[in-house]
């Protein structure tokens, strides 16, 4: 068995708290497990106390031309994208939570929809505006 310093406990903690404030790290796709110990619930922890709150997509506050930050979290991984309105046509618009990662299509490889029960954690003080017709230019 490992056991990490406190030292190394210590700069997890910093790395996880940069990861949710997008300091010094792209965030897409990162594995919450650091020497064979789970930080899952740390990061979850550091994510409500930054500003993070539990929401499902339908219940997020956003509106067509909004987008707001947010983390899902599945498996001991973090995924990180948006929620927003996608714009099909001038009528048609779907909101979901959309990771940055994308599919060899260019598509958003991991998509939740407001009809699934799945919890994210988003911080909706961080809403900012995105053009409808441009949603990807992130």
């Amino acid at each position: 068995m490992t056991h990490l310093s406190n030292d190394n406990e210590n700069e997890i903690t910093e790395s996880l708290k940069d990861l949710a404030a997008g300091r010094g790290v792209k965030r897409s796709r990162h594995d919450l497990v650091v020497d064979g110990r789970d930080y899952t619930d740390e990061f979850i922890q550091i994510l409500r106390e930054t500003g993070y709150t539990p929401v499902t997509v339908a219940n997020a506050p956003v509106e067509p031309g909004e987008r707001i930050p947010a983390f899902y979290i599945e498996d001991s991984t973090a995924y990180f994208g948006w929620i927003f309105y996608e714009k099909f046509t001038g009528r048609k618009l779907r909101k979901l939570w959309g990771s940055v990662i994308r599919n060899r299509k260019g598509d958003w490889a991991i998509q939740i929809s407001p009809k699934k029960d799945i919890t994210v954690y988003a911080d909706i003080h961080k809403k900012t505006e995105v053009d409808l017709d441009r949603p990807t230019d992130w």
